[in-house]
């Protein structure tokens, strides 16, 4: 049996791929690490608990000690790092938070994955760390970082000192860089949930300034499965870009939201833009394509459809969600076990 620590596993892509490692992979278990911060939902991983090939640890990757003791009589066959703290808005208000998970954090982790002689370690970041596109062109994994908000620079931080890791200690890193996911178990603070849980109340849709920021949307089931191909096949040392194929402007995706709801547009409210907001990212996946023969899946439309689907019927899920009181579930769950 092959184990795979997963941290920031009660995430939103986090909770997701641990359900498809699971699921596809007989030989595999895995452990969980995630701190539980505000997005870290463990009410989304519930029915896994008895699961004998699961198993979930909370832990503070800036504690350096908590971190050492998760590796500790464990063999990890590989890590997948998904932990860190991961919404634009946040990161201008706090960034000394963002420096905090996402860089110090991730030292942690490849020290200590370099001192259990880890054989694989996937740093998982985001097309953010690019910067911003104009009208035409796409990210291609040799563009030059140029992150534009305290979130992306933290990322970019994050993903070289995990290059620094490969070529200085030859620590088998590859990381892979994604464009905006969607789908189920996404906190409802991010674009598509917000829309789509602000809708089924009848309250207003906050646009940023215009609405044309162009995104590529990816699916959180596509994203998942181009991780494990990346773990499972990607170089070391190697950056792989993961899209969707599916670039929209914020407010066409709004708007799409709506229709579907049947909803009226008159939701719509504009508000002041962000500051910093990147204009239009676009990912050239050709590379992942070419050497793991992974491509997306998913059709927008359809898709879209379908996590609709999935919020109307998840209120309660939703509900504890933005009241705070899916956080009582680990003392719950746990408390008892707790020494």
């Amino acid at each position: 049996m092959k184990t795979i620590l997963v941290t920031g596993g009660a995430g939103f892509i986090g909770c997701n791929l641990v359900r498809l490692l699971l699921r596809s992979r007989d030989d595999v278990s895995v452990v969980n690490l995630d701190s539980l911060t505000y997005a870290g939902n463990l009410e989304s991983l519930a029915d896994l608990e008895a699961d004998p090939r699961y198993e979930f640890i909370r832990a503070d990757l800036v504690d350096r000690a908590a971190v050492d003791a998760v590796f500790e009589g464990r063999n990890f066959d590989g890590i997948m790092h998904l932990a860190a703290e991961s919404h634009v808005d946040r990161s201008i208000l706090e960034p000394a938070v963002f420096i905090r998970t996402n860089v110090l954090g991730t030292q942690n982790l490849l020290d200590c994955a370099r001192k259990h002689e880890v054989p694989r370690f996937l740093q998982v970041s985001t097309d953010e760390v690019y910067g911003t596109l104009g009208a035409t062109g796409l990210f291609t994994e040799e563009t030059p970082l140029a992150p534009n908000s305290p979130y992306s620079a933290s990322k970019a931080s994050s993903d070289l000192l995990a290059r620094a890791a490969f070529h200085t200690h030859g620590l088998p890193v590859v990381t892979t860089r994604c464009s905006n996911n969607y789908g189920p178990f996404q906190f409802p603070e991010k674009l598509i949930p917000l829309m789509i849980n602000n809708a089924l109340e009848d309250r207003p849709l906050p646009v940023y300034g215009d609405g044309q920021q162009v995104r590529d949307w990816l699916h959180v089931d596509d994203h998942c499965r181009a991780l494990v191909a990346v773990y499972e096949g990607g170089k070391p040392g190697e950056v792989y870009n993961i899209g969707g194929n599916t670039e929209l402007p914020n407010l066409t995706v709004v708007r799409t939201l709506l229709s579907i709801l049947g909803k009226s547009e008159d939701l719509i409210q504009y508000v002041t833009d962000r500051p910093g907001h990147d204009r239009r990212y676009a990912i050239d996946a050709g590379k992942i394509r070419r050497e793991l023969g992974w491509e997306p899946q998913r059709r927008f439309e359809e898709a879209l459809a379908e996590t609709v689907r999935w919020y109307q019927a998840q209120r309660v899920w939703c509900e504890r969600v933005r009241s705070g009181v899916y956080r009582d579930y680990y003392e719950r769950q746990y408390g008892s076990r707790l020494g």
